[in-house]
């Protein structure tokens, strides 16, 4: 995960660029491994594999700063990117920044452009999405059946495991999960098989959480 290509360009940050320019990241579960794509990229091979669903992050809806002034139309773009995938997607995910502001009216928009995929999504919450009433909005309507923003699903097979490590957040962003959370996903995966795939997704990378 740290080679760099001929110009020196890492693959996790320019993935988290492409964000910015109105695209996801396409994921395939294959024989349990997962890889990822940019859309428009090995398509044809993604739609091989047993599990393809899409990630997208960080639309910012209320955003209107450099380096993106156009939070809604980049959110637009990355949407019509993910809609031509539809057929070839079980799912799309959010891994959180749904919002800037975490305003009714931020979740709105955000709401009816996400639908406009045609998939059936999940999300966690960033850091922007919680601070107004501690994240009750944004739980109600998009962790509906979760007012703590974590839960889990299956789906052909593979466990999918949405946290929430956006509140209580130590000094300089860093996130936590805290000890309840630990001990519900412990309960949770506690006696699944190994063979199980299981992804894991939260807004803060895991590994600036707890890296050891």
């Amino acid at each position: 995960m740290k080679s760099a290509d001929d110009d020196g360009l890492m693959r996790r940050p320019f993935l988290k660029c492409m964000l910015w320019a109105g695209t996801g990241v396409v994921w395939t579960m294959a024989g349990g491994v997962p890889r990822s794509s940019i859309p428009g990229v090995n398509e044809a091979e993604a739609a091989s594999g047993n599990l393809t669903f899409v990630q997208i992050s960080d639309s910012h809806i209320g955003f209107s700063s450099s380096p993106n002034t156009d939070a809604t139309g980049t959110l637009s773009e990355a949407v019509a990117n993910v809609k031509k995938l539809a057929s070839e997607s079980s799912l799309l995910i959010h891994t959180g920044d749904v919002s800037h502001l975490s305003r009714s009216g931020q979740f709105d928009s955000a709401e009816q452009i996400i639908q406009g995929a045609g998939l059936d999504t999940h999300y966690v919450p960033g850091e922007h999405d919680v601070p107004e009433d501690d994240g009750k909005a944004f739980f109600a309507r998009f962790t509906k059946g979760s007012a703590s923003g974590y839960y889990c699903f299956d789906q052909q097979g593979v466990h999918f495991v949405g946290l929430n490590n956006v509140q209580d957040l130590r000094a300089g962003g860093m996130g936590t999960l805290g000890s309840t959370q630990l001990e519900w996903l412990r309960k949770d995966l506690l006696g699944r098989p190994a063979s199980q795939p299981i992804v894991v997704f939260a807004h803060i990378p895991l590994w600036t959480v707890y890296e050891a």
